[in-house]
């Protein structure tokens, strides 16, 4: 049986690395990446689009990429 969590009440965190002039803004949800083991990631400029599913070792891939290119 999988047990699928919903994004509706989602409480999402704006990465440190967006930037603030309307470019890059990736939001993600911690509280659901703890519960899940299943990090979601979207653009907060578009907060009704679509949402990206990445498992802890992409993610934590993706934060380590970013913060070597910031």
């Amino acid at each position: 049986m999988s047990t699928t969590l919903s994004l509706s009440h989602a409480e999402w965190v704006k990465s440190t690395y967006s930037n603030g002039n309307g470019g890059g803004c990736v939001e993600w949800a911690p509280a659901y990446a703890t519960a899940s083991g299943i990090v979601p990631v979207r653009d907060s400029k578009d907060p009704e689009g679509p949402t990206l599913m990445l498992t802890s070792a992409a993610w934590s891939d993706f934060v380590a990429l970013a913060a070597s290119h910031g």
